[in-house]
């Protein structure tokens, strides 16, 4: 193992090993995660569905695509510009340019890293949107907006079923 670990290694590792997921701080510090709980994998299918039933193409809803923000991330999914699908920036994370909102969906394990290190990595790379879906009964939404560099409130947090049930709020 190197002792300065570069994105090129962490994608040369997600490359070589289908079963975790690898991402990288804009500090250095390498996460890796075992696959997702199917509760987590039934919740980023529906958000998914969703996306596609209300218009976005394959081109735009992503899912586990990684991408540069000062280090390099995998958000449970990625909603891209119609005209500006993701493309390679550093490695193969794909920079943030036509990226409209990241998703991360909560699991035990990285409450903590998504709700406040991802959360400001994400401001500080200009990500525009970010939701945070919590694992509670509810499975909770949390809609942030970038606003000044920082994340602000969209909304009062909601129940994911609140949101999957209407049409898709103006990403722009």
């Amino acid at each position: 193992m190197p002792t300065t670990i570069t994105l090129d290694d962490v994608a040369a590792m997600a490359d070589a090993d289908e079963h975790h997921r690898y991402e990288l701080s804009r500090e250095g510090v390498l996460s890796i995660m075992p696959p997702a709980h199917p509760e987590h994998a039934v919740t980023v299918a529906k958000m998914v569905h969703w996306f596609h039933a209300n218009g976005f193409g394959p081109e735009q809803i992503m899912v586990d695509c990684g991408i540069h923000v000062g280090g390099g991330r995998q958000p449970d999914v990625t909603v891209w510009a119609k005209d500006k699908p993701p493309r390679a920036a550093r490695s193969s994370y794909a920079g943030i340019d036509g990226l409209l909102l990241a998703v991360e969906v909560v699991s035990p394990d990285s409450e903590h890293i998504d709700r406040v290190i991802k959360r400001d990595e994400y401001a500080t790379a200009g990500v525009p949107r970010y939701w945070i879906v919590g694992r509670d009964a509810a499975t909770t939404l949390q809609a942030l907006v970038l606003r000044d560099g920082e994340f602000v409130t969209e909304h009062e947090p909601r129940p994911l079923a609140w949101l999957l049930n209407g049409p898709v709020p103006d990403l722009s």
